[in-house]
């Protein structure tokens, strides 16, 4: 019977606790000010106009326009020495060693690929001084596949 009573008392200490306890927020709400109104949008300022008249501003930079052949060697010539040498040569040949594999075994050593690298170089040095000039290295250019002419 203790616990029914003990029970019971803390149900309503709990109870007042709880009504004191909301009639002072609502007290508090009451002494609250209003709340504030959300701030209006301002009308869309003009957009400013000015006349610029005769002025006139920097010139763009010029942009040179290399060929097609002038991008190609400059793609070997790492130095831009406007001389291609066997190592800048051999440095960017690496899609041409995938293709050197003549027996389709996927072997292919550095040497053979190198050999061949080194053949095609010294049969574009036409005057045999170890260097490439643009126009000895635009014979190694790669020969364009024909296209189909369209029969529509």
């Amino acid at each position: 019977m203790n616990r029914i009573v003990l029970g019971a008392i803390g149900a309503l200490v709990l109870a007042a606790v709880g009504m004191f306890w909301w009639q002072g927020r609502a007290e508090v709400e009451q002494g609250a000010p209003p709340p504030a109104l959300a701030p209006q949008k301002p009308a869309m300022p003009e957009i400013p106009f000015a006349d610029a008249g005769d002025l006139q501003g920097p010139t763009p930079p010029e942009a040179t326009e290399l060929t097609r052949e002038q991008r190609r060697f400059f793609r070997y010539d790492r130095n831009r020495d406007l001389k291609i040498t066997r190592n800048e040569m051999l440095s960017t040949r690496a899609d041409a060693f995938r293709k050197l594999d003549k027996d389709g075994n996927n072997l292919l050593t550095f040497e053979e690929w190198a050999v061949a690298t080194a053949n095609r170089f010294d049969e574009a040095d036409k005057d045999r001084n170890g260097e490439l000039t643009s126009r000895e290295f635009a014979t190694t250019r790669p020969k364009q596949a024909a296209q189909p002419s369209c029969s529509c």
